[in-house]
């Protein structure tokens, strides 16, 4: 088996995890940390995205190998992933930007928009290559 995809998963996985820190970060006003959780989260995004796009440039797309009930839980997921994957681009850019430009109130009013989107794409990444790659459907 290729190992992008694993590879692609530990990076969402490790995405989730930086957002989840960065947000008990500044929760605590713990503000140099959450600023590192969350530069990291975007760069261990970026990394993810150039993987993707390598992996499937040369591979295309992997088919779910069964039909019924798990097909249709499989497409719900991959669907609202792959939209949210689209939506959250610009939001994470936006967030990130009016951060780096001290512009804390809007940021924070965007961030409670981008945060939960951003975690549901990174875990739902994780979900659906653990659905295609590491359940047995047979």
């Amino acid at each position: 088996m290729n190992p992008l995809p694993t590879l692609n998963a530990l990076l969402n996985g490790s995405c989730a995890i930086l957002l989840a820190l960065g947000y008990i970060s500044i929760r605590k006003k713990q503000v140099p940390a959450h600023k590192s959780f969350m530069i990291s989260a975007f760069v261990v995004s970026v990394i993810f995205l150039c993987s993707y796009l390598y992996y499937h440039a040369h591979h295309g797309a992997t088919r779910f190998p069964v039909g019924g009930p798990a097909r249709a839980i499989y497409l719900t997921i991959l669907i609202s992933h792959t939209i949210l994957a689209v939506v959250i681009v610009p939001l994470v850019l936006r967030t990130l930007y009016l951060a780096l430009r001290n512009r804390f109130d809007a940021h924070k009013r965007l961030a409670r928009w981008t945060l939960p989107l951003w975690l549901y794409v990174s875990v739902t990444g994780v979900v659906v290559y653990w659905m295609l790659y590491q359940v047995n459907w047979k």
